[in-house]
């Protein structure tokens, strides 16, 4: 029998994860201090930000996030009145989310100061680089979705 040993350090989906969460970790810093933000609802307001008028489904749907850390981060955004909940008029249990004028205030604090952060990240890297990493990221986002999960044999 031949076993394959899973070189943890070196295994794609290892080496993106701590990336991930390394950088999040940072930036999440900057918002949990200063906002008391949770990363679940930094996303939400993020999502918001570039699409008003999202479901908390469409939230979930674009951040890759389960639909439950969707709906405690929705909760506590509305307790906290940084967004707002109204009801599509053709179907009542679709709820149409978007920031209220205190979650717009934070969104636009915060965005200059996490695009800064990600520029001193790409700063190591030549502009080719850069091209290359967006092609990559996109092209192993769209084989994950080919590929799918795996399977046991």
């Amino acid at each position: 029998m031949n076993e394959q040993t899973l070189d943890l350090e070196k295994f794609l989906p290892y080496q993106l994860s701590v990336l991930s969460n390394t950088i999040s970790g940072a930036i999440a810093e900057t918002y949990s201090s200063r906002y008391g933000l949770t990363i679940p609802e930094w996303r939400v307001l993020a999502v918001l930000g570039r699409f008003p008028g999202s479901s908390a489904g469409e939230v979930a749907r674009k951040t890759a996030m389960d639909k439950v850390a969707v709906s405690r981060a929705v909760s506590k955004l509305l307790d906290a009145g940084r967004i707002e909940r109204q009801f599509a008029d053709a179907d009542r249990r679709r709820s149409i989310l978007s920031m209220s004028k205190g979650g717009m205030d934070i969104y636009r604090r915060l965005s200059p100061v996490l695009l800064q952060y990600e520029e001193a990240l790409l700063a190591g890297l030549s502009a080719t680089d850069r091209r290359h990493l967006d092609r990559i990221l996109a092209r192993l986002a769209a084989r994950a979705d080919q590929v799918g999960p795996p399977t046991l044999a």
